[in-house]
């Protein structure tokens, strides 16, 4: 069957057009530029968790869409621990797994990435826009502040790191340490009389005397011995 003209000048012109793009692609990236092309259908290997689903893609991916949260639920619902747990009991108003959970990593890669932005998004979706991070929702179990300072978490720290650069410590000659620090479990027990006084050389300090044996700097410089691996 014979083209009419137009179309045959077209497909020629398409076929030029392709050929010279692979051409150039190649020539610009060398042997580097193929792994983009086939990076749509091998993205890389699974996790060591999901290795069993390498060639099952339809577990996770639905047409068009992609992974979606629906195909997640499908194998984790039984999970019911991370609901049960207070750090994790957050997931169950979590729509979109692939923000913190992603996969085609290699088999080493635990496919987990905590993003903050993703739970903030999730705040937002659920509040109509005014809502924010519950930081107490997963780190109140984990409170160093023993709840002196609220569930404002976020007036002293960010989700990038939760170390605060301008943190000024009080004096060094400040001896009310227990405003702020509830001494380790072992210190209510033999461990103290038997090692922390006697490591320290301070064998007459009382528990609530965290100064006369810690410096501010770190919890584990112990005046005049240095830096020790406690607790």
């Amino acid at each position: 069957m014979k083209l009419p003209g137009q179309i045959y000048a077209a497909l020629s012109v398409f076929g030029v057009v392709f050929v010279v793009g692979v051409v150039w692609t190649l020539w610009q990236g060398g042997s580097h530029a193929l792994p983009g092309w086939t990076g749509a259908v091998r993205p890389g290997a699974l996790s060591e968790a999901h290795a069993f689903l390498g060639d099952k893609c339809e577990s996770c991916h639905a047409p068009v869409a992609g992974v979606t949260a629906e195909k997640c639920v499908t194998c984790h619902a039984p999970a019911q621990e991370l609901l049960m747990k207070p750090a994790t009991a957050f997931h169950q108003n979590i729509g979109d797994c692939k923000g913190c959970h992603v996969e085609h990593q290699g088999r080493a890669v635990r496919p987990t990435k905590m993003d903050h932005a993703v739970l903030e998004a999730v705040a937002q979706r659920r509040d109509g826009g005014s809502g924010s991070l519950q930081c107490a929702t997963c780190h109140g179990v984990q409170d160093p502040h023993g709840g002196f300072f609220g569930k404002q978490c976020a007036s002293c720290h960010q989700t990038e790191s939760w170390e605060i650069k301008t943190f000024l410590h009080p004096s060094p000659k400040s001896t009310d340490c227990a405003q702020c620090h509830k001494a380790p479990p072992s210190h209510y027990m033999m461990h103290f009389e038997m090692m922390d006084r006697p490591i320290s050389g301070q064998k007459g300090a009382r528990v609530e005397q965290c100064y006369l044996c810690h410096q501010t700097d770190s919890f584990n410089n112990i005046k005049g011995v240095g830096m020790v691996k406690v607790h």
